[in-house]
């Protein structure tokens, strides 16, 4: 079985009274980012284009989304400077304001995508930059798509080819392999990558969208350079009119899908309800999940779906944690419930086929599985686990973390206290 790599540590605790009262905050891979995001930056462009050149300033290649890793230290992104990238982003994509590069807008030029992931404050050297009265300072880091298309594909592929030959790869599959905080900074990266290369067009009008604010927003131009004289406008560039455009709603945001994962107790609180998918390994069970549905509570999505594909009615809900998870843009919110006691325990799967089994496994069982039975999908269990024992996911997975913390005595108040 592959190591598995350590989740990041919490934020840094003071005695703080809800720590006493519920313990130490729970952080889960994908999360802990190094870096401060600086989001109200991401429209100004004399910061974005200090950031662009500064000699600190990492850029992490992503083609297919599908990261550089390094190729000497494990765990590691590699990360390349602006002479290395300059080929495809070009001198300077931010050398107008916002609303210049709208007006300027031609959907006909292919803009390779690009963002701003934020600064590490941490750095050695970094950017220095003053913003209302407040100065800002650390290394600045962007992602960089490098998927050969468009007007750059020829630059892309150069690249692609020049770091490669140097031995240094692109990561294959779900990146679960690097260190907590290197994993965070990809998160974002894909996430953001993803979704603008998700949404190239106007969800309401149908036309080009532009993708502005350093990556995070995309707003749909009035007018279009590209486009032929109009015989209903003085401006033979103006685009026909989107309901985008007028009051708040002018840009599109980034999507994240909420969706619940729960450990489920018995009213006895001594067992825990597993579930399994028949395209899972033998004897590999993890907890239920789902998304949460429109104008539905995070505790009612819970019950929802505990009882949609397992039929047990659940009553008391805690949120335990949550974790970012790229693929392609989930939040995994993490909850603790326990069951109503009587037939509410009893399990049936007549009403939603997902699940191929479920069932409640004894506090023991699972501690013992959490000790030898962990690992990836594809992946064996470790070195002490016996053939036909459960099996469960890795650390990594927010699962584990809702089974350890449960079988460690979360619901009984039993977790050690800070």
């Amino acid at each position: 079985m592959p190591e598995q790599p350590a989740n990041p540590q919490p934020v840094p605790d003071h005695d703080s009274m809800l720590s006493r009262k519920f313990g130490r905050e729970v952080a889960n891979y994908f999360s802990g980012s190094p870096l401060n995001r600086v989001g109200f930056l991401r429209g100004d462009n004399k910061f974005l284009t200090l950031a662009l050149h500064h000699p600190s300033t990492q850029f992490l290649l992503c083609k297919d989304l599908q990261p550089l890793v390094s190729p000497t230290q494990k765990g590691k992104l590699h990360y390349l400077k602006y002479a290395d990238v300059k080929p495809v982003i070009g001198e300077n994509p931010y050398a107008t304001t916002e609303t210049e590069m709208i007006g300027m807008y031609n959907s006909n030029t292919y803009v390779p995508q690009m963002i701003f992931l934020g600064i590490d404050e941490k750095a050695k050297e970094g950017v220095e930059y003053e913003n209302k009265k407040n100065i800002y300072r650390g290394a600045p880091y962007f992602a960089v798509d490098v998927t050969p298309k468009g007007g750059v594909k020829e630059a892309c592929e150069e690249l692609i080819k020049t770091v490669t030959d140097k031995g240094i790869e692109f990561s294959k599959g779900r990146v679960m392999d690097l260190t907590s905080a290197q994993a965070a900074i990809y998160a974002e990266a894909r996430q953001l990558l993803d979704w603008n290369a998700r949404n190239p067009f106007c969800a309401a009008c149908g036309q080009p969208t532009l993708s502005v604010n350093a990556g995070f927003k995309r707003t749909c131009p009035p007018r279009d350079l590209a486009r032929t004289a109009s015989k209903t406008s003085t401006d033979e560039n103006e685009r026909p009119p989107c309901v985008t455009r007028k009051g708040i709603s002018n840009l599109c945001f980034p999507r994240t899908d909420p969706t619940v994962i729960m450990a489920i107790v018995n009213h006895a609180g001594d067992k825990i309800l597993l579930g399994r998918q028949s395209r899972w390994p033998p004897h590999w069970y993890s907890t239920l999940a789902g998304f949460a549905e429109p104008a539905e509570s995070i505790e009612e999505a819970v019950r929802r779906e505990v009882y949609e594909e397992a039929g047990v009615h659940v009553g008391r809900v805690v949120i335990h944690s949550t974790q970012p998870w790229p693929y392609p843009a989930n939040l995994m919110i993490g909850a603790v419930g326990q069951s109503i006691p009587g037939d509410g325990e009893k399990i049936d799967l007549g009403n939603d086929p997902e699940l191929d089994d479920a069932r409640w496994f004894d506090f023991d069982e699972v501690r013992e599985a959490l000790k030898v039975g962990t690992s990836g999908l594809g992946e064996d269990a470790g070195p002490g686990y016996k053939e036909g024992g459960l099996r469960l996911p890795p650390t990594t997975a927010i699962a584990n973390q809702l089974m350890t913390s449960v079988v460690n005595g979360f619901v009984s108040g039993g977790m050690e206290k800070l």
